[in-house]
């Protein structure tokens, strides 16, 4: 039987490390002081229960795969952030926006229970937004 690894991390392409390292901040990745200084194009933010989300830009991936191109179409994976309350949800999701986030689902009041949101990180990754409608416990 094979053994299976531990999700350590994951990994963010963007074209500016300055840009993404403030946006993702702004909506709670706790990337350190200096940390989008980086002359690699790397960034990591140690998130909580031990995960790390990783930023590197396009120009470092090419260091190592000439031939990576980004994709186009709806991405398939985002990376989602739990809000304080559903008025956080719209809140953050305003902020976002300023930061240029790009909208793709003004948030609402989803059949799941959930006050969600989503759109892109100004690279056009997938970014949700989200809080429980009712608290829970």
């Amino acid at each position: 039987m094979v053994q299976g690894g531990r999700l350590d991390a994951v990994g963010v392409i963007v074209s500016d490390l300055r840009r993404a390292v403030r946006f993702y901040r702004l909506l709670g990745a706790p990337f350190p002081e200096g940390a989008e200084e980086s002359e690699h194009g790397h960034a990591e933010a140690q998130l909580d229960g031990g995960v790390r989300l990783l930023m590197d830009t396009e120009e470092g991936i090419r260091s190592f795969d000439p031939g990576w191109r980004r994709g186009t179409g709806s991405p398939s994976v985002s990376v989602a952030f739990r809000c304080a309350g559903p008025a956080a949800v719209d809140e953050l999701y305003s902020h976002a926006l300023e930061a240029g986030g790009i909208g793709h689902k003004e948030p609402w009041d989803a059949f799941w229970g959930q006050r969600y949101a989503q759109l892109r990180d100004p690279d056009g990754n997938a970014v949700d937004l989200y809080a429980d409608l009712a608290p829970t416990g």
